[in-house]
């Protein structure tokens, strides 16, 4: 069985998403049960929905609308992964909301459609440091050119467990890059650090890609981060970029051919059902 780590929701009609104007094929509604109906019959049996960047205004409304899904029948969603802005003096205060509601399990604040400097501010890093202790991971979404930037708020926050998304945002299309791999290769020198496999097949080439060819940047980032600390995400509906849900689960399994069930197991849900103690 998969838990699928990265689902995304766009109901336009619920919330509002200023990026999806310049979003060209992702410009429409991707609805929970359109997501549902193919992850079951994928074996997908458990997901968190990841925060689709919506106005700031709907932060917590994205929340709610999320936590009333999985109270559905039958509902694979076990909690989000919030959207956040700790480079605002409301952090705080929006922080202690959060940690009231256990459905939250983390928080995101994708970092490469902001200036570089944003999280270099001080009161970003200082409001990340917030999360020390708590139950809440923070996902790291960043460009390869990004990773040193990532690498630096992990080294000033050592009790924060971060995930990087996307194993790092490779340009698969364009081939391996040394730049990626050293970067891959350094992140994952931090323990409090786990890497999520998923993403890449839309960073692919869409009409020319095969398993071999994400082969060289799944089996790096498991290489560098070990079996314990790899988790897995379908990224829907981002990943229909290279396919649809059902290709990226046959490419993943076709990856893992060979691999013991052990290690097969701690990637598909074992390390994800650790992490966030479910």
């Amino acid at each position: 069985m998969l838990f699928d780590s990265h689902l995304h929701i766009v109901d336009r009609k619920r919330l509002a998403y200023p990026w999806l104007t310049d979003a060209g094929a992702l410009n429409r509604d991707s609805l929970y049960e359109d997501y549902a109906r193919e992850a079951k019959r994928l074996g997908i049996a458990d997901t968190l929905h990841m925060e689709v960047d919506v106005a700031e205004t709907d932060i917590e409304r994205e929340t709610d609308y999320v936590k009333s899904l999985s109270r559905e029948p039958g509902s694979l969603l076990r909690g989000v992964i919030a959207a956040c802005r700790p480079e605002s003096t409301d952090f705080p205060a929006y922080l202690e909301r959060v940690l009231a509601d256990p459905f939250v399990k983390g928080f995101r604040r994708v970092l490469h459609v902001v200036q570089d400097d944003v999280s270099e501010g001080a009161l970003f890093r200082e409001n990340l440091k917030r999360l020390a202790g708590t139950r809440l991971t923070f996902d790291l979404c960043v460009l390869p050119h990004q990773i040193s930037k990532a690498v630096a708020l992990v080294d000033l926050n050592p009790d924060v467990s971060f995930i990087l998304d996307h194993c790092g945002v490779p340009a698969v299309k364009d081939g391996l890059s040394e730049s990626w791999s050293s970067g891959i290769t350094e992140i994952a020198r931090r323990p409090n650090v786990v890497v999520k496999i998923s993403g890449v097949v839309a960073y692919a080439d869409p009409d020319n890609w095969t398993p071999e060819t994400l082969r060289p940047f799944v089996e790096h980032c498991i290489a560098s981060f070990g079996w314990d600390r790899v988790i897995w995400g379908s990224d829907w509906p981002v990943c229909t970029l290279g396919g649809n849900i059902s290709t990226w689960v046959a490419a993943t399994h076709a990856l893992m051919q060979g691999v013991s069930a052990d290690e097969r197991n701690r990637l598909y849900h074992l390390n994800a059902k650790r992490l966030w103690s479910l």
